[in-house]
């Protein structure tokens, strides 16, 4: 093993030369002795730490130098070299302490002094091997029902500052085990407080109560110390120097009035009477209200109100200075000041009267002048600070003009977060002053006529402050070593001193285990019972530092202070972070276990804290689950259970977005939230950082919050908050309201002359929107009173227009302004701006001249409007010309009228023409010529020399020559050409003589003819049209146009199939487009698999239409494609197909076959839709749908609908095997969606083509369906209603029950037989009577329903339809007449079958009308 001594180099970084520090470290075998120590100057074998006790391996793994530890400190005006603290430590490991390596094993190298020996002489001792750093060592907080000293934990302030008014309570309280005891000192000596009746101490506390009812508090204005003691040491109190607070009364003084001219500078003395603490200074007049400050006028720190210069209005006599106490809440009030600022004239006439008893400043009045310092005095000063306080620097300049203060800092820049400007940058404000703050800082005041310059020099002191915080607590195990450090600074160089339980350490019992090195105590192998309180005692010229830090010597197993079974609830992505607070002594050393305990948690994800915490530097869900920590000394060990549960994070999915909302109108902002589901979110809304206001037009809603009727009060920042217990996430948005502006104010005419004015205004509030621009209107009292007109515009960023004016007008003004709302309101009105009459500026335009006939001219012109009129009497000259050399203008006056008419001109001459505006005061400048034409007639001659050429069967190309202008006798507008076919040159097609026409606009002698038809004969003519219209045509001109390819054959059709044969019957085309030369007839066989077989090609003659094939194989389908022929080629051809029968009993029956367009061959692969090439076209008979099928179903069929948005059912139409079928269901002007289906098994799906739409043409048909046609469905509804007006007369009449001129005689001889008349006894031959026209009235009908016919057609009986009527004596019917039944034909068997007269009918409505 290793028994030489190694030797370490050590660390060179900041430490001189002389300040080396070897460490000798002897490393020892296990079982070995007890080292024996042989000195080799200038180092020191050292033994091996007791608390290895043989068995202890020794590992030196580190020299360092802790930055903030070598600080360096160097009193003022300390002329040693720097000085630099070294720090060297080792790490011990061992089986028992097998947390030592936690601990910093140091040896502190501190300042040379003349009490410390150098290092070349310095001997280190063997326990320095087992030194800690004090200053890494965790501060543990030792349970309470542990043995520990006291600990001081709250106490007085050292300068404590009472309310004389109030009890004095004195703070102490400290914690121990046991509780510790409590005495006071007062003044350095024992308080006794049982001899004092007017102090108490409160149970279990040190805190001393003084009762100032029966005492004065002056009396106890002493310095107190508290001390804190148990059996395990004792602990102090900082120095509490008790002082009452303290606001005296102002002195009492004469204040005399003060007498100054103005311009002069001025400072009121505030001298208020020394508080404790010093009092708050403020200006203010009688009325308690604060008086103005600004750059001329501010107060100074000392509470002084200093003027730079006065003026006339700063003459008062209420300048009061009050002083505030804070403590007692007083305030103290000086006797007022009067102060009268007078200039030099007022100063010579009130000499007198103010000499005996003012003091007069000044006798004449002040000049202006350059700056000059008032506070502070001289060119130079200096100020003191201690650090860590506020420095406040000020600079009062007087001078005319008011001066400007200006603040840098000579030797560097200003602490710009640290530094502010206050009083109107008079004074220089830095707070949290440090050493780097002292220099040189200069001000400087300047106006137009100078500068000057003072300069200030700080000095920054320092009271005692922690460089690396207070000594901490040390908890130890017996053979334990560690350190105790108290490093603190100051300027001057503090100085340190040791006290053990309050007695200075010098005094204290001899401890071989603890060794004062300067401001370090080291402890090496501590032993129980040396428990104790050290106290460090900091101190310079500027204050001092008392700290209270234990050395606890304990015995303890470990415990967990986290709680069992913690839940600790994290959002994934975040750090998270579990505690295993523990204690014991020696220090537990913690071990994390998840879920099972197989390997501990150390290393990435995890990082293990010295405090214990276990760190997941971003926790995911798989984190979650049970988590162990175990801590474990020499001791035991203890073990806990905790819990981690990752949750889903909070977010804002939808968040609020910027709204623009008009006022009055509702703003929704939505906020969707995502967040974990185990978590209770609460969504918060708030109002530019604070709550909402309460108002019911705000809705929240669970995702929005609705602002209805929004007010301007509404706009700002609303911000939605989603909490949940473990995260939050916020979205704001801005709500801007908007309106239209307000109207703009105060306008202002200036400026004004003859023909121009300069309009001034105010814009109102834009309410958020900023002013496009202003709209200038005006209104003409004079000649349009209560009308406004728009004169011109202006950008909204103009607030004047220059307006010109006319002549002869009462202008009023008015502005509107324009923003993205709407406009404004008008403004109010300007005043009048009359203008002279004065003779028209222009002449009126748009001057022209036409005829309306073919022998006037009529002249007319836009006139001007009364704006444009300039004055009364306005009039028009109008003058005209022909256009001709030498001729004369004719003038004419024209009032109150834009138009002249010239008769008897000649038939469309060109004329000249003038409209000169004139008015009562003179006419207006030469107006300028325009030119027109008298009236227009109808040409007289027709296009010569018409040719005709044709380019192809369909195009032919046109030529003429022009017919002359002067026969034209109007403006050319272009040529019509009017065509029309005479007749086809096929004897078949039959004349046609309906003519079409072609407008060629423009002077054009060469056009196209388009869509002529082949194999015919057109004729046409040219006419030329002008604005009256057309002239005479041209001599007919004959067009023959060549043959064309034909159509395709209009049917096609199959009979007759057999086993081998079968028969095709054709009909030529309906478009033969020449002479028909013969056809060509394709067949192929068509396998079942859709493939076509080869191809046979026949040439028919012209004049066949039918042809029987033979040799054809049975049961085979068949493919046949129709050609017809021209000399110009073969048409399109006409297809179907048909299958040979196996059997003589399937026979097919023929279809009409319509003309289609050639198809490709199908693929030889099947597709998946069996159908293709579906077409349509349109015959006389119906609509022909054709189409492609290899499918191996038979049953086809074809379905159609109305292509509309109803949900009609799809009509059916079977093929019957074949490939075409006439549709003739199909009304014409509509649209139908038609589609091909091909229906198998009943467990096989159907096979559909795609839908083909056919828009049926609207043709006239040679069978009309009567029930479609209007006319017979008005004649319905008419005769419909009719029947219902007779109806609703008869219910009417029946009501009536007999109202004629015999009613009397009727109701006193009441027919006992008397029925009321039926519904169905309603009919056209009833009558009612009518005041001039009283027809018979019809007799009520029998009984028995019989009625006899009498031999005279023209009875009265006929009439009224009804049986032998009874008369009265005076010649009038008892009865009513009724009307004919049917059953009336069966009971007379000789009633008239024959309808009423409609005639008659209404004859009859009139009449009861």
């Amino acid at each position: 093993m290793l028994s030489s001594p190694v030797r370490l180099r050590p660390i060179r970084g900041a430490l001189k030369a002389h300040d080396w520090l070897p460490i000798w470290c002897n490393l020892r075998s296990t079982g070995a002795g007890s080292a024996s120590a042989s000195n080799h100057s200038p180092s020191a074998i050292l033994p091996a730490p007791s608390c290895a006790r043989g068995r202890c391996l020794l590992l030196l793994l580190l020299l360092l130098l802790s930055d903030d530890l070598l600080k360096k400190t160097k009193a003022e005006g300390d002329s040693e070299e720097d000085e630099s603290y070294n720090l060297t430590f080792c790490v011990v490991i061992d089986r028992r302490c097998d947390r030592a390596e936690r601990r910093g094993v140091a040896v502190f190298g501190g300042r040379p002094s003349r009490h410390t020996p150098t290092m070349g002489s310095r001997r280190m001792d063997a326990p320095l091997l087992g030194l800690f750093l004090a200053h890494l060592a965790t501060a543990l907080e030792v349970p309470l029902d542990l043995p520990q000293p006291p600990t001081i934990t709250h106490q007085s302030p050292k300068d404590y500052i009472i309310d004389p008014r109030e009890n004095i309570i004195i703070h102490c309280e400290a914690k121990g085990k046991p509780h510790p005891s409590f005495s006071w000192t007062r003044n350095g000596t024992h308080f006794d407080i049982d001899e004092d009746p007017n102090v108490s101490m409160k149970p279990n506390s040190g805190t001393l109560v003084v009762d100032i009812s029966r005492a004065k508090a002056e009396h106890y204005e002493f310095v107190y110390q508290c001390t804190a003691r148990n059996k395990h040491g004792t602990a102090v109190s900082n120095n509490i120097v008790v002082q009452q607070s303290r606001s005296p009364l102002w002195s009492k003084e004469k204040v005399d009035p003060i007498v100054i001219s103005e311009g002069r500078s001025l400072v009121l003395r505030c001298r208020p009477p020394a508080g404790l603490p010093p009092p708050i200074i403020f200006w203010m007049d009688n009325y308690f209200q604060r008086l103005p400050q600004s750059a001329r006028v501010s107060q100074s720190l000392n509470g002084d109100l200093y003027f730079s210069n006065v003026l006339r209005e700063d003459s008062r006599n209420d300048y009061i200075c009050y002083a505030r106490f804070p403590y007692t809440q007083t305030i103290q009030q000086k006797q007022p000041i009067i102060v009268k600022v007078l200039d030099l004239d007022a100063i010579n006439d009130t000499m007198a009267a103010f000499y005996n008893d003012t003091d007069l400043f000044s006798e004449e009045p002040a000049d202006e002048r350059k700056p000059n310092f008032l506070l502070p005095s001289g060119p130079s000063s200096s100020k003191t600070v201690l650090r860590g306080q506020v420095l406040e620097m000020e600079c009062i300049a007087e001078g005319l003009p008011t001066p400007k203060i200006s603040w840098d800092k000579v030797s560097g820049d200003l602490p710009t977060k640290r530094t502010s400007f206050l009083h109107y940058e008079k004074t220089l404000r830095i707070v949290d002053v440090s050493e780097s703050d002292a220099g040189e800082y200069r001000c400087s005041a300047s106006n137009r006529l100078g500068s000057v310059h003072q300069t200030i020099r700080v000095t920054v002191k320092a009271a005692p402050y922690w460089i690396s915080g207070a000594p901490r607590n040390l908890v130890l195990a017996p053979g334990e070593s560690s350190v105790l450090t108290c490093r603190a600074s100051g300027t001057p160089k503090p100085s340190v001193s040791w006290a053990m339980n309050g007695i200075p350490i010098e005094n204290s019992p001899k401890d071989l285990s603890r060794k004062v090195e300067d401001d370090t105590i080291i402890f090496t192998d501590v032993q129980a019972g040396s428990s104790a309180v050290y106290q460090c005692n900091v101190s310079n010229d500027y204050g001092y530092l008392l700290s209270n830090a234990f050395v606890n010597v304990l015995s303890e197993p470990p415990r967990v202070l986290t709680p069992n079974h913690k839940v600790y609830q994290v959002i994934k992505n975040r750090q998270a972070s579990i505690d295993c607070a523990s204690f014991g002594s020696p220090i537990p050393k913690i071990t994390w276990f998840k879920d099972s305990r197989s390997s501990t948690l150390d290393g990435d994800p995890y990082v293990l804290h010295d405090n214990g915490t276990l760190e997941i530097r971003t926790a995911q869900a798989h984190n979650s689950g049970k988590y162990t920590c175990v801590a474990r000394n020499s001791l035991g060990n203890y073990e806990n259970h905790i819990y981690l549960e990752v949750k889903e994070p909070t977010r804002i999915l939808r968040q609020p977005e910027y709204k623009v909302v008009q006022l009055g109108r509702s703003a929704v902002f939505e906020c969707k939230v995502k967040h974990d589901p185990s978590l209770i979110p609460t969504m918060t809304w708030l109002k530019d950082d604070g709550e909402l206001p309460d108002d019911e037009r705000l809705i929240v809603d669970s995702d929005s919050l609705t602002i209805n009727d929004v007010s301007e009060s509404d706009a700002g920042v609303y911000t939605c908050i989603m909490n949940t217990t473990l995260d939050h996430d916020s979205a704001s948005a801005e709500l801007t309201v908007v309106e239209r502006p307000d109207p703009p104010t105060d306008l202002e005419l200036t400026d004004q002359k003859k023909r121009s004015v300069q309009l001034t205004w105010i814009p109102g509030d834009e309410h958020n929107s900023p002013i496009h621009k202003f709209l200038i209107q005006y209104e003409d009292s004079l000649h349009h009173r209560g009308h406004w007109h728009n004169l011109t515009e202006v950008p909204g960023t103009r607030t004047t227009a220059h307006l010109k004016l006319s002549p002869y007008v009462h202008y009023t003004f008015r502005v509107l302004a324009l923003n993205a709302v709407n406009f404004s309101r008008p403004s109010f009105p300007s005043r009048m701006v009359k203008t002279e009459p004065a003779a028209p500026d222009g002449n009126p335009t748009g001057v022209q001249g036409f005829g309306t006939e073919h022998d006037n001219l009529v002249i007319s012109w836009k006139p001007l409007s009364g704006l444009q009129a300039n004055g009364p009497g306005l009039h028009y000259k109008v003058m005209w010309r022909q256009k001709v050399v030498d001729s004369d203008w004719t003038t004419v006056t024209v009032a109150n009228n834009s138009k002249f008419v010239v008769s008897g001109t000649p038939t469309f001459v060109p004329y000249e023409l003038k409209v000169q505006a004139a008015n009562d005061h003179g006419a207006g400048p030469e107006p300028a010529v325009a030119h027109g034409y008298s009236g227009e007639d109808l040409p007289v001659a027709a296009p010569d020399n018409v040719q005709a050429v044709m380019l192809n069967g369909s195009l032919a190309e046109l030529h003429w020559d022009p017919v002359p202008a002067k026969s034209i006798r109007g403006h050319l507008k272009g040529y019509k050409v009017y065509y029309w076919k005479e007749h086809s040159l096929h004897k078949h097609h039959p004349h046609l003589v309906k003519s079409q026409i072609l407008t060629f606009s423009g002077n054009h002698t060469r056009r196209m003819l388009p869509g002529l038809h082949p194999f015919s004969v057109y004729l046409f003519n040219v006419r030329v049209y002008n604005g009256k219209g057309e002239g005479p045509p041209s001599p007919d001109q004959q067009i023959v146009t060549p043959e064309g390819m034909p159509g395709a054959p209009s049917s096609l059709l199959v009979t007759n199939p057999n086993m081998d044969s079968l028969t095709l019957e054709w009909s030529p085309p309906h478009e033969r487009n020449g002479h028909i030369t013969g056809y060509t007839l394709r067949y192929q066989p068509v396998n079942n698999s859709n493939e076509l077989g080869a191809v046979e090609e026949l040439a028919l003659p012209a004049n066949e239409t039918s042809l029987t094939l033979l040799n054809l194989k049975y049961g085979t389908r068949y493919k046949f494609y129709l050609n017809a022929i021209t000399v110009r080629g073969a048409g399109p051809a006409i297809s179907q197909e048909a299958v040979t029968v196996v059997d003589e009993g399937n026979t097919q029956t023929p279809h009409p076959i319509a003309p289609s367009p050639p198809r490709p061959p199908p693929p030889k692969a099947r597709p998946v839709n069996p159908f293709g090439n579906v077409s349509s076209s349109f015959g006389e008979d119906g609509t022909l749908i054709s189409w492609d099928y290899w499918g191996p179903e038979q049953n086809v069929y074809v379905e159609y609908i109305e292509n509309s948005e109803g949900e009609e059912e799809w009509q059916k139409e079977p093929v019957n095997g074949t490939q075409n079928v006439m549709l003739r269901g199909l009304k014409g002007g509509l649209s139908y969606r038609v589609r091909l289906v091909a229906q198998g098994h009943h467990d096989q799906p159907l096979h559909r083509s795609d839908e083909l739409l056919v828009s049926v043409p609207a043709v006239a048909s040679r069978q009309v369906d009567i029930a479609t046609q209007g006319w017979f469905i008005g004649l319905m509804c008419a005769i419909a209603l009719l029947i219902l007006i007779l109806l609703i007369i008869c219910f009417i009449q029946r009501n009536k029950g007999g109202k004629y001129p015999v009613k009397e005689k009727e109701d006193a001889h009441t027919d006992p037989e008397f029925q009321p008349m039926k519904d169905d006894d309603c009919t056209f031959g009833e009558y009612s009577d009518n005041e001039d026209h009283k027809p018979l009235k019809g007799s009520r009908t029998p009984s028995n329903g019989t009625v006899k016919r009498d031999d005279s057609d023209d009875s009265l009986v006929d009439y009224g339809d009804g049986g032998d009527g009874q008369f009265n004596e005076d010649g009038s019917f008892i009865g009513q007449y009724s009307g004919k039944s049917a059953s009336r034909d069966t009971a007379g068997g000789h009633e008239s079958s024959e309808a009423p007269s409609p005639i008659n009918t209404m004859n009859s409505l009139n009449s009861f009308v």
